[in-house]
């Protein structure tokens, strides 16, 4: 099993709130297979009290990451990297999260940021022609 927390850092005077922050990292752990399907993650409490955070901001990151389809949380066995494929999708929903996180902390506005996001996609439809 990969060592979770020391592969986290939070900075708290960051422009990127840190459930955010913690979330970011998991998944990039993932993605980059510093965990592999079936590791298990530390507890909220454990993870919190390691990093200097409130257990609530651990246990929203989780969420998000259960919704993105990174991990799944099971009752009694605690949380765990999801098993079966990363597929591109869930890589591209970790680096969607990283750039609204990056546009917001820019102070851009949503709509400005999905104008970023399609000239980027037209310019590579263009180059793949």
């Amino acid at each position: 099993m990969g060592d979770v927390t020391a592969g986290i850092s939070v900075d708290p005077d960051g422009h990127v709130p840190p459930f955010e922050q913690v979330r970011s990292q998991i998944a990039d752990l993932i993605v980059t297979g510093g965990l592999l399907p079936g590791d298990q993650l530390p507890t909220v409490r454990a993870l919190a009290a390691d990093l200097g955070l409130a257990s609530n901001t651990v246990a929203r990151a989780y969420k998000a990451l259960e919704a993105g389809g990174l991990v799944e949380a099971h009752s009694r066995a605690g949380t765990r990297v999801a098993t079966g494929q990363h597929t591109a999708e869930v890589v591209l929903v970790s680096l969607a999260g990283k750039f609204a996180a990056a546009a917001h902390g820019a102070g851009l506005s949503d709509t400005r940021a999905i104008e970023i996001v399609r000239a980027a996609l037209r310019e590579q439809s263009d180059q793949n022609r």
